[in-house]
C-alpha cells in the first residue's frame, strides 16, 4: 500500500501557501492557484491523526472525471493535473503532487455553499422531521427517511470558519450575500450539475442523494471550483442495497464516524488513534465508488 501524505511543504520562488484545509492544502503559484489534496481524513469537525493512504489521490481522479464528463454543462477553474506542464518551481516536488494535485484558475469564490438535495437524509430528515420542511422547502407529508424527494432542491449554507459547522440558510439569504442574480445562477447552475451527475451515477448502480458545489467567478463567469462530486462532498449510495425507511450505508467515511460514536471520546481535538483496520475498511469505499464510477 503507498504511503499516507498527511502535509504537503512546497517552498520556492512564487509559491505561497495559502490555506491548509481539513483536506487541502492551497497555495498560490503565480498568477493561479494550486489545490493539493493530501490523504488526511476529517471527522465530526476534527482531522484525525492518521489518514487514508491514497485518499488524495482518489478525489482528485474523481473530480477529474466529473470535470470531464461535465465541462459541456458547466466550465471549470481547471488548467492542468500534469507536474510537467505546471510552472518549473514545482517540478521539484513531483512526488508530493503527482497524482494528486490541480493547478487552476484564480477565481473569486462565492461565499455560499451550493447545496443540493435529492433524498431526505442527513440533516434534512431531522429538519423534515421536525418542521415537515427542509431548509424551508415544504415537503408532502409522510415521506420515509431516504425517500427520494418530488424534485431536487437548492439548499444553500453559509462557509463556516476551520472547526466550525456551516449553517444552512435559504435562498433569500443566499440572495443577500452574493446578489439575487448571482444567487439565481448559482440555484439553477446547481440543480442541473447535479441532475446530469445523478442520472449519469444511476446508470453505474450508485444514488447521489446529496452533493455540494462551489462556484466562483472569473473574467465575470461562474465556474464550478473545489473538488466535485467525491465521497467527501457528496452522500453516495448503493442502488442494489437501498430502501427507504433507513440510513443507507454511505461510499464515504462513515465506517470511521461509527467506530468514533463508540469511544470514549468528547468530539474534541485530538482524536483517538485509527484502528488499520478501520482505515482500510475506509479506504476500501472510497475506492470501489471511484471504481463502480469511472470504469468504462
Amino acid at each position: 500500500m503507498e504511503n499516507t501524505l498527511l502535509t504537503t511543504d512546497l517552498k520556492g520562488s512564487g509559491i505561497k501557501l495559502l490555506a491548509r484545509g481539513k483536506v487541502r492544502d492551497v497555495y498560490e503559484v503565480d498568477n493561479n492557484i494550486l489545490l493539493v489534496a493530501t490523504d488526511r481524513l476529517s471527522a465530526f469537525d476534527v482531522v484525525m491523526n492518521q489518514g487514508i493512504p491514497g485518499k488524495g489521490r482518489i478525489l482528485t481522479q474523481l473530480s477529474l472525471f466529473w470535470f470531464d464528463l461535465l465541462k459541456d454543462k458547466v466550465e471549470n477553474h481547471l488548467v492542468t493535473t500534469d507536474v510537467a506542464k505546471m510552472p518549473t518551481s514545482l517540478h521539484a516536488f513531483k512526488a508530493q503532487l503527482e497524482g494528486r494535485s490541480m493547478l487552476c484558475r484564480k477565481a473569486q469564490i462565492f461565499p455560499v455553499e451550493c447545496v443540493v438535495r435529492g433524498y431526505v437524509a442527513g440533516s434534512g430528515w431531522k429538519d423534515y422531521q421536525a418542521t415537515g420542511a427542509i431548509c424551508g422547502h415544504k415537503l408532502p407529508a409522510g415521506l420515509k427517511q431516504a425517500e427520494k424527494l418530488p424534485k431536487p432542491i437548492f439548499t444553500p449554507s453559509t462557509k463556516a470558519p476551520k472547526g466550525q459547522h456551516d449553517e444552512n440558510i435559504s435562498f433569500e439569504q443566499s440572495a443577500r450575500i452574493v446578489g439575487e442574480s448571482n444567487a439565481a445562477k448559482l440555484r439553477d447552475l446547481t440543480l442541473s450539475t447535479y441532475t446530469t451527475a445523478s442520472e449519469y451515477a444511476a446508470k453505474r448502480g450508485i444514488i447521489i442523494a446529496d452533493t455540494k458545489f462551489e462556484f466562483g467567478l472569473y473574467e465575470n463567469r461562474i465556474i464550478l471550483c473545489d473538488e466535485v462530486l467525491t465521497p467527501d462532498s457528496s452522500r453516495f449510495w448503493d442502488a442494489s442495497k437501498y430502501k427507504t425507511g433507513t440510513s443507507p450505508e454511505s461510499f464515504d467515511k462513515q465506517i470511521v464516524r461509527d467506530w468514533l460514536d463508540k469511544q470514549p471520546w468528547n468530539k474534541k481535538a485530538p482524536a483517538p488513534d485509527l484502528p488499520a483496520d478501520i482505515i482500510e475498511r475506509t479506504r476500501a469505499r472510497y475506492a470501489e465508488v471511484v471504481e463502480k464510477l469511472t470504469r468504462k
